[in-house]
Formats: structure tokens, C-alpha cells, sequence
């Protein structure tokens, strides 16, 4: 039992947490406050935090809390719809490439290297000008930027696994392509692509918070995080709180996610 806890991360076991409350103020935000995000009261309106409102109110009497706690639903999904478009984008081409290899694998690397090329956030602006604006849009222009990645990462993986003699010794055996490929290859090779899925999730929650803050995002009087600090940034000389906090929100988000990929990252390397 010592031993084990000797173990224990301190800071490993903070970021689970902030990770699983951040979740349960998407999944029942209702428990964590009794005020509207949507409503305010105007005579109420840019209130420091105190007892009553801690994190204080908005130029329109909302509780910014609130406000905090209901837009988690905003980032999280669209973090975890940018996540997956990337993951199952980028992995599918990686494979392909991997396995494959010759001319096919040389022309995916070659758009893989393309879309390296182009910076996220200008890759981002430019397909939801074709898409829209909105969460769920930003989220498939954030995931479509991150594809590259995981492509990258998991043909790198399957080429080396596939150069491995128990692979080998499979198709030595008389193991079918996929068969091989399913059973063997797949298995051993997306250990490093979960941890950069991971990590992923905290650059996405920060990606569409800078779209959100940008206004390409939801629109007002949506309660998402990135709106909330550009909503309060007219007044930050006197209304320190409407910025601050939701800032603090989604960087805390973000560090946690990223400690949670170290740690993927280190016990793949074990």
C-alpha cells in the first residue's frame, strides 16, 4: 500500500479532477448553480465576485459563473468533436499510408506535408468561411487542421511496427493483409496516437475558445467560454473579473489535459 502511494502524481490526480468536474458541469451544470446563464438583473449588473455571485456579474446582471459553468457544454463537445475528426481522419490516412506504402503512401504525405505547411488558426478561419460560424462548425475546422498530425504520427507508428518480427513472422504464417493488420499492427501502433489525442483535446478547447473570441464561434448570448472573455474585454479596467475567470477556466482545462498526455505519453515509453 505505501508503495503505491508513493506512486500517486499529486498533479497527475489534480488534473483528472479538474477534468471530472469540468465534465459534470456539462453533463448536469444545474447542480453547480441556481442561476440562469441567459437571465440577468439589471440592477445587479458588474458586481464584483462576492458570497451571493463568485465570480461576479456581467454588464447585463448574469452570473458569470453560471455563465462558465452551462458554456462547458459549448467547449467540451466541440473539443471532443474537433478530437474526433482529427483521430478518425488522421489515423485512416496514417494507416493507409503505412501499410500500404509505394506511390500512395508518397501522395497522402505529400497533402499531409501541405496541410503542415498552412498555420492552424488560418486553416481554421478559412473553412469555417465555407462552413458557417458556430461551435460545432469551428470544432470540424479546428479537427480538420489537427488531421495532419495524427496522420503523421500513426504512419510513423505502423511502419514501425510493421518492420517487427512477430508481423513479419504473421505474414510469414500465412495471416491475410487485414487480418495481420487488424490483429497485430493497429493494436501496437495507436498507443502514441491516444496520447496525442489527449493532448489534442486541450489545443482544441483552446483553438475554439480563440475562434469563439474571434466571434467565428457560437453566437451571443451563448455562454461559451472564448465569447465570455471577448464579451468582457470592453471592460477589463474596471470589470477585471468578466475576463479573468473564464480565462483562468480554460487554461486550467487545457494544463490538465496536457498533464493527462504526458502521463499517456510516459507509460507507453514503460
Amino acid at each position: 500500500m505505501r508503495a503505491r502511494l508513493r506512486t500517486i502524481q499529486p498533479g497527475l490526480v489534480l488534473a483528472w479532477i479538474v477534468l471530472g468536474v469540468v465534465l459534470a458541469w456539462a453533463i448536469v451544470p444545474w447542480l453547480f448553480t441556481g442561476h440562469d446563464p441567459l437571465v440577468g438583473v439589471p440592477a445587479d449588473k458588474l458586481q464584483a465576485p462576492s458570497l451571493a455571485h463568485l465570480f461576479g456579474t456581467d454588464q447585463l446582471g448574469r452570473d458569470l459563473l453560471a455563465r462558465v459553468i452551462y458554456g462547458a457544454i459549448q467547449s467540451l463537445s466541440g473539443a471532443l468533436v474537433a478530437v474526433g475528426v482529427g483521430l478518425v481522419l488522421g489515423t485512416a490516412i496514417g494507416v493507409i499510408a503505412g501499410s500500404t506504402g509505394g506511390v500512395l503512401d508518397a501522395i497522402l504525405m505529400r497533402i499531409v506535408d501541405v496541410l503542415l505547411s498552412i498555420p492552424g488558426l488560418l486553416l481554421a478561419l478559412s473553412i469555417i468561411i465555407l462552413l458557417g460560424f458556430g461551435t460545432i462548425n469551428a470544432a470540424i475546422a479546428v479537427g480538420i487542421g489537427s488531421v495532419a498530425a495524427f496522420a503523421r504520427l500513426s504512419r510513423s507508428e505502423v511502419v514501425r511496427v510493421r518492420r517487427s518480427d512477430y508481423v513479419e513472422a504473421a505474414f510469414g504464417s500465412g495471416g491475410r493483409y487485414i487480418a495481420v493488420l487488424w490483429r497485430h499492427v493497429l493494436p501496437n501502433s495507436l498507443g502514441a496516437v491516444v496520447s496525442l489525442a489527449a493532448l489534442q483535446f486541450g489545443v482544441a478547447i483552446l483553438a475554439i475558445s480563440t475562434l469563439g473570441f474571434l466571434g467565428y464561434g457560437a453566437p451571443p448570448p451563448t455562454p461559451e467560454w472564448g465569447l465570455l472573455v471577448a464579451d468582457g474585454r470592453n471592460y477589463i479596467a474596471t470589470s477585471w473579473w468578466l475576463t479573468t475567470f473564464p480565462g483562468l477556466v480554460v487554461v486550467v482545462v487545457v494544463l490538465a489535459a496536457n498533464r493527462i498526455s504526458h502521463s499517456l505519453r510516459g507509460e507507453k515509453k514503460k
